[in-house]
C-alpha cells in the first residue's frame, strides 16, 4: 500500500485497497487542508496587517473553487424591491417626460434667461410630484394648519423662483417668453381647488396666452421656433387637464387611513433604504470599481490651443500680450525692419493714382454707407434691409380666422362692408390679434380674454367685458368703447386716442408710454351721479417734470393754467 501525505505534513493515509473510499478519502484530505490553514491565520487576527497578508496568500495557496466557497461567507441578501407608486403618480411622471421634458428642450434651444427659466419650471413640477406622493399616503390637514403650508412648502418655493427670473429682468429682449411661463406656472396650484380644479387650469391658460400671443406677434415673422416654444408650453395645460379629468375630476383626494403629513414628507424626502452589500472578506469577490472621476469645472478659461509648426508650448505661453507691449515700448526703432514706399507708388503725391484705384460700385442696388460697410466688414454678415414704405409692399388679402384659441384679424383697409363692422362672436379663453388694418371698426360679442393692436390706424373698438386687458402698440387715431367691465388698457406710441368707459369700467387702469392726444371720456359724476349719456372727457398728462430732491427724482405732471 502507498501511503498519502496530506499538504499539511502532519497526517497520512493509506490509498489502493478499495477505490471505493478514493472520493470520500480526497474529501477529507482537501477539508483538512482547509482547516490546517484556517488554524495557522487564528493567531493573527488581532494584527491587521497579518490578516491582510494572510488574505492576500490565499489565493496562492492552490486552494480550488470549493475552498473558495468555504471563505466566501454568506451571499449578501438581494436588494428590496421598492413600493410599486400609484396610477396616478405613474401618469405624472409621463406627464413630466413628455411635454414637460419637450418644453425645456425647446427653452434649451432658445437658451439664456428662457432656459434658466424652463429648468425652474422642472424643478416645481417635481415639488408638485412630491406633494402628490404624500396625499397618497397621509390623512388630509387642515386647509388653515401650518402642517398644511408646511406640505405646500416646497412647491411654493420653486414656483417663486420662476417668477423671481422673470421680475429681476424685465429690461431682457425675452421679458414675454419669460412672462409667459411667469403667468403659467401658477396651474401647479390646481391642487388648492377642492371643487373645480379644471377651473384653475383654463384661468391660468388665459393668463399665459395674453403674454403668449405677444410674443407669437412678435416672432411669427422671424422665427418660428419661438411659436413651436409657445406652442409646446401650451400642450403642457392641454395634458394636465386630461390629467386632472382622470384622476382628480372633483378635487384633490388625500388617504384616510394614511399618516401624518409630516411623517409622509420625511418618508418622500428620505433616501430609498438599501441593503447594505456585505464586506469583502479575505479572497471575497472582485474589488470595489474606482471612485467616477471629478466633475469638470467651466470657472477656468479652456487651454490654449497648441502651438503651430511644432513650436514648444514653452515658447507659445511666453508669447503673451507682455512680449507685445515689450515691442512698442521700443520706440522709432519697431519700424526699422519695415519695408519703405517709393514716392511714385505713393497715392497721396500721385492723383493719377487715386483715381485708377477706386473699388467699383455692386453692379445692382444702392451703394452702402460707411456704417453699412463698417457693420458687414467686421462680423462677416449683411446688414439688415430697410423697411420698404407701405406704397411698395404687396398687398394681402383679408383675413379673419379663429386658430386655436386665438382669433387673427390682419390686413383689413376699411370695413368688410359700407356702414357696417366687422365682428366677432369671442369666449372666455379665445385672445384676439388685430394687425395691420386701417379704418376698421370691431365689435367684439361676448367676454374675450384679451385683445391686441398692433400697427393698425384709424381702428375703433367696441367690446363687452375682458378678462385681462386691451394692448394698442403703434396705432395712431385709435378710438375704443367699454360697455362692460375692463381691468387694463395700455397704449405704446399711440398719437391720438378717444377712450369712452361705461358705469361699470370706472376702474379700469389706462397705461400710457410715448403716447399723445390720449382723451378718457365717463360719466359725469362717477358711478352715483350723472344720467346716462352725460359723459365728461379728459386728457391725459404728457408732459412731466422732475427735479432731484434730497438724492433722488421726484416727477410730477406739468399743469397748464389757462
Amino acid at each position: 500500500m502507498a501511503a498519502v501525505v496530506c499538504p499539511c505534513g502532519d497526517h497520512q493515509a493509506l490509498q489502493g485497497v478499495d477505490n471505493r473510499i478514493d472520493i470520500p478519502l480526497t474529501l477529507l484530505l482537501r477539508l483538512e487542508a482547509a482547516t490546517s490553514r484556517l488554524e495557522d491565520m487564528v493567531p493573527t487576527i488581532s494584527d491587521p496587517s497579518a490578516v491582510s497578508k494572510g488574505a492576500a496568500s490565499l489565493p496562492e495557496s492552490g486552494l480550488t473553487a470549493p475552498d473558495a466557497d468555504l471563505r466566501s461567507g454568506p451571499a449578501s441578501s438581494p436588494k428590496l424591491a421598492p413600493a410599486p407608486l400609484p396610477p396616478a403618480i405613474d401618469d405624472f411622471d409621463a406627464l413630466i417626460n413628455g411635454d414637460v421634458k419637450t418644453f425645456v428642450n425647446m427653452s434649451e434651444e432658445i437658451g439664456g434667461l428662457v432656459a434658466e427659466q424652463s429648468a425652474s419650471v422642472l424643478r416645481a413640477f417635481a415639488a408638485e410630484r412630491k406633494f402628490l406622493i404624500v396625499t397618497t399616503k397621509a390623512k388630509k390637514p387642515d386647509i388653515q394648519s401650518p402642517v398644511y403650508m408646511e406640505v405646500l412648502k416646497e412647491l411654493h418655493t420653486t414656483m417663486g423662483v420662476v417668477s423671481d427670473i422673470r421680475e429681476a429682468n424685465r429690461t431682457s429682449p425675452l421679458f414675454n417668453h419669460l412672462s409667459v411661463v411667469s403667468e403659467g406656472i401658477s396651474v401647479l396650484f390646481w391642487v388648492a381647488n377642492e371643487t373645480k380644479p379644471v377651473e384653475t387650469i383654463t384661468e391660468m391658460l388665459s393668463s399665459a396666452q395674453y403674454w403668449g400671443n405677444r410674443v407669437v406677434q412678435q416672432y411669427k415673422e422671424k422665427d418660428q421656433t419661438h411659436i413651436q416654444w409657445v406652442q409646446t408650453f401650451y400642450r403642457i395645460f392641454k395634458s394636465l387637464t386630461a390629467y386632472v379629468k382622470q384622476h382628480y375630476a372633483s378635487g384633490l383626494t388625500w388617504n384616510p387611513q394614511g399618516i401624518d403629513p409630516l411623517q409622509a414628507i420625511e418618508e418622500v424626502n428620505s433616501p430609498p433604504q438599501q441593503q447594505p452589500p456585505s464586506g469583502p472578506t479575505s479572497g471575497g469577490g472582485p474589488p470595489p470599481p474606482p471612485p467616477p472621476p471629478p466633475l469638470p469645472k467651466f470657472d477656468n478659461p479652456p487651454p490654449a490651443p497648441p502651438a503651430p509648426n511644432g513650436v514648444s508650448a514653452a515658447r507659445s505661453s511666453t508669447a503673451d500680450m507682455g512680449a507685445v507691449f515689450d515691442e512698442i515700448s521700443q520706440g522709432e526703432s519697431v519700424t526699422s525692419k519695415l519695408r519703405k514706399v517709393d514716392p511714385s507708388s505713393q497715392t497721396h503725391k500721385n492723383p493719377a493714382l487715386r483715381a485708377g484705384s477706386s473699388v467699383p460700385a455692386p453692379p445692382s442696388g444702392p451703394a452702402r454707407s460707411d456704417s453699412q460697410n463698417s457693420r458687414s466688414g467686421g462680423g462677416g454678415r449683411s446688414p439688415l434691409p430697410g423697411r420698404k414704405p407701405e406704397s411698395m409692399r404687396t398687398k394681402r388679402p383679408p383675413r379673419k380666422e379663429l386658430e386655436g384659441n386665438k382669433w387673427l384679424v390682419e390686413n383689413y383697409d376699411g370695413n368688410p362692408q359700407e356702414g357696417g363692422m366687422l365682428e366677432i362672436q369671442a369666449s372666455i379663453s379665445h385672445s384676439i390679434l388685430i394687425s395691420r388694418c386701417n379704418k376698421l371698426t370691431i365689435r367684439v360679442l361676448g367676454k374675450a380674454n384679451a385683445i391686441s393692436f398692433d400697427n393698425c390706424t384709424q381702428c375703433s373698438l367696441v367690446i363687452d367685458s375682458l378678462v385681462s386687458a386691451v394692448d394698442v402698440i403703434r396705432s395712431p387715431r385709435f378710438e375704443m368703447q367699454v360697455l362692460g367691465s375692463l381691468p387694463t388698457i395700455m397704449l405704446d406710441g399711440v398719437d391720438g386716442a378717444q377712450i369712452y368707459l361705461g358705469r361699470g369700467s370706472l376702474a379700469t387702469e389706462v397705461f400710457t408710454s410715448k403716447c399723445s392726444g390720449v382723451n378718457v371720456n365717463f360719466p359725469e359724476g362717477g358711478e352715483e351721479g350723472g344720467e346716462e349719456g352725460e359723459y365728461v372727457e379728459r386728457a391725459l398728462p404728457e408732459q412731466i417734470k422732475s427735479v432731484i430732491v434730497g438724492g433722488g427724482v421726484v416727477s410730477e405732471i406739468v399743469e397748464h393754467a389757462g
